[in-house]
C-alpha cells in the first residue's frame, strides 16, 4: 500500500467523525449496529467451549460404577443416587457416606457433609428460602451447611445437593463404592440427522446476523456520498473518493468490533444470571473460539470496505453533487437466481444419503447449498420490490409518499428487512424438517396414563409385610384417589432341552392391583394366575421355578391351583405377561425378603403438584427410590437437547433481529429528516407521515415474507428429500412464522413513531 493511498483511508478516518453531532451520531448508530451483530457472531462461536465445559464439570462428578468393583479402602466413599424433580426442573442429589478416615469428596466440595447435614448448589439454596419452593422444602428439609462451588456444576441455575447419611451399605441398589470421582468426558455425537440439523440451526440463525452486520455498514450512505461530492470539489478524483470511503467504512467496522466487543464482554459478566430453557453456563465458559474469533475481527472490516465500494457502483458521485443510477434502471434477475440453484445444485448430489444409522456428509456441502439458497432470498428481495411498486400508482396521499420513496430507493427499506426473510426461510425450512424427524425421535411407551398417573417405587427391606404402611402413606397425600401395590420380580424356568433357560415376570400384588391386569374373576389372597401369551413362557402348575431378585435367588413351586387368564393392558408395561400372585401365594421366606414395591397411583386432576406431592411422602420412605409421571410418549434426549438450542438460538437471534431494525429505521429517519420538516412545514400532517413511514415498511416486509416462505418451502423439500423423508408443508407452523415476523415488524415501527414525531418539528430545517 502505497502513502498516498494510506493517507487517503486516514482521510476517509477522520471523516467518519467529521460533522459535529450529526457525524458522532451517525458513527454512534453505525457502531451500535455492527456491534450487535459482532456480539451475536462472538457469542455463537462461543457455544462450543461452553458445551465443552459443561461437558468437562459433568465428567469430573462421574460417580457411577456400571458395574465396577471398587474395594474398600481408607479413601473410599459410599454415593447413593437420589435424582429427583421439582416442578419438571432436574434436581441433582446424591447421599454420601465415608467408609474410612480420608474419603474423597467430589468436586465442589471440601468435605463431605455430616449425616443428616446438606451441601447444595447456590441456585438450589436460593430456590429453597422462597416462596416458590415450599414443596421441595418439605422433602429437603436437612441444614445446609455447605455450597457447592463451581466446578462441582454444570452451570450456575443447577440445581444440586449432597446429603450426608451413614445407612448406606456397598450392596444396596442404587449405592456405589468410590475411590476417586470423574471419568473421561465421552459423550457421544449426534447422529447424522441431527447432525445435519445442528448445522442448519447455525447457517440459519448466523446468516441474518452476518446480513445485518453488512447493513449496518452502509448506515449514513447519503451524507458520506455528499461529503465525497465535496472531497471531488477540492480535486480528488474517482479513484481517491472510493478509498476515502474504504477508510471511513474501515474505522465505522473497527468502531463497531470494539463496540460488539464491549457488548459481549458487558452481556458475558451477566449471563450466569441467565437460563433459557434449562441451560446455565458461567462467564467463564464463554470464550470464543480463537480461529473462529480471529476470523470475524479481520472479516469485519474486510466486510466493510468491499460493501462500501459495491454500493459506490450505482452512484455518481460528482464535485456539484451525488447523482444516484437507481429509478427506472432494472435490476438483473438472471445472477439472483443463481444463487438458489446453485444451492440446490449444491444440495441434489445429497439426495436420500443422511439418515439415522448412516453414514456422515459433508457438512461444507450443506452449509454452502443452505447460504446460498437463503442468499438468494436476500438478492430476490430488491429486485421483487422495485418490479412491484414500479407498478403502483394512485391512492390515498400516505400511500403515494410511501410508494414514491420505495420507487426512487426502495433497496434501502428491502435491506431493512432482508435479516427477517432470509431469517423466515430459514425457519420454515427446519420447521419443516423437524415435523418430519420428530416421529423418529419419539417412541410410545406404552403406558396409560388414563389409567394411572403416578407410580412410585421403593426399597422394601422387609418384603411385604412394610407395603400396607407404605400404600397407607401414599393414600393420605392430598390429592391421591387411589394406590395399587406391586412388586415384579423374574422367574427362572426349567432349563429346556436345548440348554436355554427362558424367563418371565411374576407380578407380586393384591387383588385390586392383580384385577387391574387380568381378567382374574373370583381372588381370594393366595391365589396365583398364569397369563396366556404365545410369545411369553409360563410355567407350568405344580412346577418349581427360582425367584431371582437383585442377585438373590429362592425355590418357588407355582400352585397346583394357579389359573390361565387373559391378560389386559398394564398402565406401566403395556401388555400384562407372565404369572400374577397374591403375597400368600408365596412362601414367608420369599416373601419376607427385601424387594422393589411399585406403586400405581392415581391422582385428582384438579390437584396442583401431585408429582411432587408424592415425591416428598416417597422420599421420607426411601430418598433412593423413584417417582415418575406416567407420558405415552418418549422424546430421545438429544433430539430434545438440539430442538432447546434452536429455541434458545431462535430467541437471541429474533431479540437482535428486532434491536437492529431499530437502529436501522432510526438511521433512516435521522438521515431524512430535513425532508420530513420540510415536508411538516408545507403543511403535510403528523399522522400521513406515520402512515406513510408504516406502509413504506409494511410494502418490503410483505413482498419479503411471500419469497421467504416460497424459499423456505423449497429449502425444507429439498432438506427432507437429502433424509429421504415425504415432502409435506406445515401451514399452520409457516402462518406462526411469518405472523411472528410481521409483529417484530411492526413492533419497531411502533417504537421508531415517537421519533419520527420529534424529527418532524421546525427545529430540523436547521443547518450546522
Amino acid at each position: 500500500m502505497s502513502p498516498s493511498w494510506l493517507r487517503e483511508l486516514l482521510l476517509g478516518a477522520r471523516m467518519a467523525l467529521a460533522g459535529g453531532r450529526s457525524g458522532l451520531a451517525r458513527a454512534a448508530l453505525t457502531a451500535v449496529g455492527v456491534g450487535l451483530g459482532v456480539a451475536m457472531l462472538l457469542t455463537a462461536v462461543s457455544i462450543p467451549h461452553m458445551m465443552q465445559a459443561r461437558g468437562d464439570r459433568g465428567a469430573s462428578r462421574a460417580d457411577q460404577n456400571y458395574g465396577m468393583q471398587v474395594e474398600r479402602t481408607d479413601r473410599s466413599t459410599l454415593v447413593g443416587t437420589a435424582e429427583t424433580e421439582y416442578r419438571d426442573t432436574p434436581v441433582r442429589g446424591r447421599l454420601v457416606q465415608p467408609e474410612g478416615s480420608r474419603p474423597v469428596v467430589p468436586p465442589g466440595l471440601t468435605a463431605l457433609p455430616r449425616p443428616g447435614e446438606m451441601i447444595v448448589s447456590p441456585a438450589l439454596a436460593r430456590l429453597l428460602v422462597t416462596p416458590e419452593g415450599a414443596l421441595l422444602r418439605e422433602r429437603l428439609h436437612y441444614p445446609v451447611t455447605g455450597f457447592i462451588a463451581d466446578e462441582g456444576l454444570q452451570g450456575p441455575g443447577e440445581l444440586a445437593f449432597y446429603l450426608g447419611t451413614d445407612k448406606l451399605t456397598a450392596d444396596t441398589p442404587g449405592v456405589g463404592r468410590r475411590n476417586g470421582f470423574g471419568d473421561v468426558n465421552t459423550s457421544e455425537g449426534l447422529d447424522p440427522v441431527l447432525l445435519l440439523l445442528v448445522v442448519i440451526i447455525f447457517v440459519v440463525l448466523l446468516l441474518p446476523v452476518a446480513m445485518f452486520v453488512a447493513s449496518a455498514i452502509r448506515f449514513g450512505g447519503d451524507s458520506r456520498d455528499r461529503r465525497l461530492a465535496g472531497v471531488r470539489l477540492v480535486g480528488a478524483d474517482t479513484g481517491m473518493a472510493r478509498r476515502i470511503a474504504a477508510g471511513e467504512a474501515m474505522l465505522s467496522a473497527l468502531l463497531g468490533l470494539a463496540a460488539g466487543a464491549v457488548m459481549f464482554l458487558a452481556g458475558r459478566s451477566f449471563v450466569g444470571s441467565v437460563e433459557l430453557l434449562g441451560i446455565s453456563v458461567f462467564p467463564s465458559d464463554v470464550q470464543p473460539d480463537p480461529v473462529l474469533g480471529a476470523l470475524i475481527v479481520f472479516a469485519v472490516p474486510a466486510a466493510a470496505v468491499v460493501v462500501t465500494v459495491l454500493s459506490l457502483r450505482r452512484v455518481m458521485i460528482e464535485p456539484l453533487g451525488v447523482v444516484r443510477r437507481g429509478g427506472d434502471t432494472r435490476r438483473r434477475l438472471w445472477w439472483r437466481l443463481l444463487m438458489p440453484v446453485l444451492g440446490v445444485l449444491l444440495l441434489l448430489p445429497l439426495v436420500g444419503s443422511v439418515s439415522k444409522e448412516g453414514e456422515g456428509f459433508s457438512e461444507w456441502q450443506v452449509i454452502g447449498g443452505v447460504c446460498f439458497i437463503l442468499l438468494g432470498v436476500a438478492t430476490l428481495l430488491p429486485w421483487l420490490v422495485q418490479s412491484v411498486v414500479r407498478r403502483i400508482h394512485g391512492g390515498p396521499v400516505a400511500w403515494q409518499l410511501a410508494v414514491r420513496r420505495l420507487q426512487l430507493d426502495g433497496s434501502m427499506s428491502a435491506r431493512a428487512v432482508t435479516g427477517v426473510a432470509v431469517a423466515v426461510a430459514g425457519a420454515i425450512g427446519l420447521q419443516m424438517m423437524f415435523a418430519a424427524v420428530e416421529a423418529n425421535y419419539q417412541r410410545f411407551s406404552g403406558q396409560d396414563a388414563t389409567r394411572a398417573q403416578i407410580s412410585a417405587a421403593v426399597r422394601m427391606p422387609n418384603g411385604w409385610s412394610d407395603a400396607a404402611g407404605f400404600t397407607a402413606r401414599l393414600a393420605a397425600t392430598p390429592g391421591v384417589t387411589s394406590v395399587l401395590p406391586r412388586s415384579i420380580v423374574s422367574l427362572n424356568l426349567p432349563v429346556l432341552p436345548s440348554g436355554e433357560q427362558p424367563s418371565t415376570p411374576l407380578t407380586i400384588g393384591d387383588c385390586a392391583a392383580l384385577r387391574k391386569l387380568a381378567e382374574i374373576g373370583d381372588c381370594a389372597d393366595g391365589a396365583t394366575y398364569l397369563v396366556q401369551n404365545p410369545d411369553v413362557p409360563v410355567p407350568a402348575p405344580g412346577s418349581t421355578v427360582t425367584l431371582n431378585e437383585d442377585g438373590e435367588q429362592g425355590s418357588w413351586t407355582v400352585p397346583a391351583g394357579a389359573r390361565p387368564v387373559r391378560g389386559l393392558n398394564d398402565p406401566m408395561n403395556g401388555d400384562t405377561v407372565g404369572v400374577l400372585a397374591t403375597p400368600a401365594a408365596l412362601s414367608a421366606a420369599l416373601r419376607d425378603r427385601p424387594l422393589l414395591l411399585q406403586a400405581l397411583i392415581t391422582v385428582d386432576p384438579a390437584a396442583a403438584d401431585m408429582a411432587d406431592r408424592v415425591t416428598n411422602t416417597r422420599w421420607e420412605l426411601d430418598p433412593l427410590g423413584t417417582t415418575w409421571e406416567l407420558r405415552s410418549t418418549i422424546v430421545d434426549n438429544k433430539f430434545a437437547q438440539v430442538r432447546r438450542g434452536l429455541f434458545v438460538g431462535a430467541a437471541a437471534t429474533l431479540l437482535l433481529i428486532g434491536a437492529s431494525l431499530l437502529v436501522v429505521v432510526l438511521e433512516q429517519l435521522r438521515d431524512r429528516r430535513r425532508l420530513l420538516a420540510v415536508l411538516v412545514a408545507f403543511g403535510t400532517r403528523r399522522r400521513t407521515m406515520s402512515w406513510a413511514i408504516l406502509w413504506q415498511t409494511a410494502v418490503p416486509v410483505v413482498l419479503g415474507l411471500v419469497l421467504a416462505c416460497a424459499a423456505g418451502v423449497g429449502l425444507g423439500a429439498v432438506l427432507l428429500r437429502i433424509i429421504d423423508a415425504p415432502v409435506a408443508i406445515d401451514w399452520a407452523g409457516i402462518g406462526v412464522v411469518s405472523a411472528l415476523a410481521g409483529a417484530v415488524i411492526l413492533l419497531v415501527t411502533a417504537l421508531s413513531l415517537p421519533v419520527l414525531w420529534r424529527l418532524m418539528r421546525a427545529e430540523g430545517l436547521r443547518t450546522e
